[in-house]
């Protein structure tokens, strides 16, 4: 489709010059020319149809394609279709599906493309990550296990502190209730090891902005956010976790939220939690087990340099907080406090070494 108002020696000049003048070698020039004049009326009658079509679609492209300008055709496509998801792999080339490192199990499941009905559904259609996923997890490289890995530790029944997760029972329903860090990165540790101790899924909620990402956010956001939906992340709200624990399941709910996530200087391991705790009473009513969690020594190497309330005094800043934020769920609007206080934002931090060792 793309191919529509391209001349032959347009097309050609997208190839490389030995593959232009291998093409030209075993299909005469006429005969090309013909095909290029086909070609160009199909994609024309495509283009012309694409406003009707209705059903879902995912586009993988790739980012180093030397034959079609595949990723600014993805680009092109998810403004035309009305449900159209994109995926990029910056670093495959033109024959994407043949190339190492691009699952298209993962990159179904990730998209929520998968599914039983004509809608999709977070807990029906949820499947388990394989083995071969969790491998391939940025978080099992060796480099974040060396400079970023965590010790966990996990009380017993008898009160002795040990390591690992050996204290949260082996059956659920379970709700872990904890503390963000800067940027919520503990998220994904903790998931991580889960899997790999527990063997089973612990399925975080997360802000329900977090699963309505755009195409813009491609190359940062939208990588960490098909981890998420990957390995058993869920919009959080009352309704998600009453299913959750109603299938027993392991649940991780995070009070404090964006406010956490986002916590401005001088608020290192500060607790941003309403005054009611709305989980306490659904826990009991189906008799999960609830387990604080506790976590330490993000704040501890990393120095935050320019936080919210830097910005809101630089107008540029503050303009693009404002133009981010515009239209999006306030999960505790209506509260007052610095609870109500989620703005979503970009803190600048940087490395530092950590005062205890």
């Amino acid at each position: 489709m793309e191919m529509v108002n391209i001349h032959i020696g347009q097309l050609l000049g997208n190839l490389t010059g030995d593959m232009s003048h291998m093409m030209t070698t075993i299909i005469p020039k006429d005969t090309l020319k013909w095909r290029i004049k086909l070609l160009e009326s199909a994609a024309a009658y495509a283009n012309s149809r694409l406003h009707a079509i209705t059903a879902q679609v995912l586009v993988l492209a790739s980012g180093k394609d030397k034959l079609l300008p595949s990723k600014n055709e993805a680009h092109r496509l998810s403004g035309l279709l009305k449900h159209c998801n994109i995926r990029v792999f910056e670093e495959n080339g033109h024959a994407i599906l043949l190339e190492s490192g691009v699952n298209v199990l993962s990159t179904i499941k990730a998209s929520q493309m998968y599914r039983h009905s004509s809608k999709f559904d977070i807990f029906r259609d949820f499947l388990p990550p394989s083995m071969t996923e969790f491998k391939t997890l940025p978080m099992e490289a060796w480099w974040f296990r060396v400079f970023m890995g965590a010790a966990m530790f996990s009380t017993m029944e008898d009160g002795k502190i040990v390591r690992g997760l050996a204290g949260i029972p082996d059956e659920g329903p379970v709700l872990i209730v904890g503390n963000h860090m800067l940027w919520g990165f503990d998220y994904f540790v903790l998931v991580s090891e889960f899997i790999r101790e527990k063997k089973s899924v612990l399925h975080g909620l997360a802000h329900p902005e977090i699963f309505q990402l755009g195409v813009e956010y491609e190359h940062i956001l939208m990588p960490c956010v098909d981890i998420m939906k990957l390995f058993g992340g869920i919009p959080v709200s009352g309704r998600n976790l009453f299913k959750l624990l109603e299938r027993k399941s392991y649940a991780l709910l995070y009070p404090g939220g964006a406010r956490e996530v986002f916590h401005r200087k001088g608020e290192a391991y500060k607790l941003f939690w309403p005054e009611k705790q709305e989980f306490v009473r659904m826990a009991v009513k189906f008799g999960a087990t609830i387990i604080p969690l506790g976590f330490v020594g993000e704040d501890d190497i990393l120095e935050l340099i320019i936080d919210y309330n830097d910005m809101k005094r630089i107008p540029f800043l503050d303009q693009l907080m404002n133009e981010f934020n515009e239209g999006r769920i306030n999960l505790r609007e209506g509260m007052s406090g610095e609870i109500a206080k989620q703005p979503f934002h970009t803190p600048v931090v940087l490395p530092k070494l950590p005062d205890k060792m």
